[in-house]
């Protein structure tokens, strides 16, 4: 799985995201900036994007996904 893909399925699951990518396909780390994660805790956060790509961490395709989730205003 390319970083490429990982970003289009995080992009299309949550709503109004900006995506960047950094590593390689099975260990990579994400930041995610949407205003989704308005009011919700760090860790809904992260489960909201581990959502999108489980099915490949439980296939193998990924191994490990870090995660900072971001609202836009958390990023001035």
């Amino acid at each position: 799985m390319t970083t490429d893909e990982i970003q289009k399925k995080i992009e299309l699951a949550i709503k109004d995201s900006i995506v960047t990518m950094q590593g390689d396909g099975c260990n990579c780390s994400t930041v995610v900036v949407s205003s989704a994660f308005e009011g919700m805790s760090l860790l809904a956060r992260q489960k909201m994007v581990l959502a999108t790509v489980r099915e490949n961490i439980d296939s193998g395709e990924l191994h490990a996904l870090t995660i900072k989730a971001r609202t836009p205003e958390e990023m001035v």
